[in-house]
């Protein structure tokens, strides 16, 4: 029997429960820097040291940090559905939680690029410095979607809500876009679990009747999930 096909959104909200802060802090700065100096083309063309300092910094936090239950979850429902995770997330916890097909939308924190050819993109898992090249001899950059960037992998995204039979949405407070807007790819049955401790009525989540609201932090919701869909699911079948 094929397996349902699962599709999860996921935000900065499930990394916060390892451990890593989210980058921006509620006065809007990125870890004490302004979002326009360190995550956009022109902060990197204004200063490359810094931007890259900065996402070293990043980089050497996220080797501290380790996977939690709801990535790990997510990993075990792959044991019963077909599993593609959509995140906003640069880091590799959903990787090292167990999940085996994993979209990043903003790019990954554990790579970098060529700051003239997007298509040279090499593992770095150490810090980037000035005058670290790619092979056609430009300097490397964080591969990483800045503001102001398009999103290469949003259609690939798209396609895979399009076909979800059920979707999870968890971490993510649904008012960064363009990932906010993938939800309107689902199709009109396709239930919605929308884990969140104060859930965003999005325009999108309100004109959708199919959706269970459960205002929990990712953990404490992924729990409460796969007791909906493993547990009560079995309990409905007998």
């Amino acid at each position: 029997m094929e397996l349902k096909k699962l599709v999860v959104l996921t935000g900065a909200g499930i990394s916060a429960e390892s451990g890593l802060k989210t980058f921006r802090d509620s006065g809007g700065l990125w870890e004490g820097h302004r979002v326009e100096d360190v995550a956009t083309p022109e902060g990197w063309k204004k200063n490359p040291g810094l931007v890259l300092q900065f996402y070293n910094e990043r980089r050497q936090q996220l080797k501290s940090a380790e996977p939690n239950q709801a990535h790990k979850i997510l990993a075990k429902l792959e044991e019963y559905f077909s599993v593609t995770v959509v995140t906003q997330n640069v880091d590799d916890l959903h990787e090292r939680g167990g999940s085996s097909e994993v979209i990043h939308l903003h790019g990954e924190l554990l790579k970098c690029r060529s700051e003239k050819n997007d298509q040279l993109v090499y593992s770095r898992t150490e810090d980037i410095h000035p005058g670290d090249y790619c092979d056609e001899g430009h300097q490397l950059r964080p591969h990483i979607v800045w503001f102001g960037e398009a999103v290469p992998l949003l259609q690939e995204a798209a396609l895979k809500f399009a076909e979800a039979d059920i979707c999870i949405i968890v971490g993510t407070s649904l008012q960064v876009y363009p990932a906010a807007g993938l939800i309107q790819y689902l199709g009109s049955a396709c239930p919605i679990y929308y884990i969140d401790p104060y859930p965003y009525l999005s325009p999108e989540i309100k004109k959708r009747g199919n959706i269970q609201l459960i205002p929990l932090p990712a953990q404490d919701g992924m729990k409460e999930v796969w007791h909906k869909l493993l547990v009560e699911t079995a309990d409905n079948n007998h």
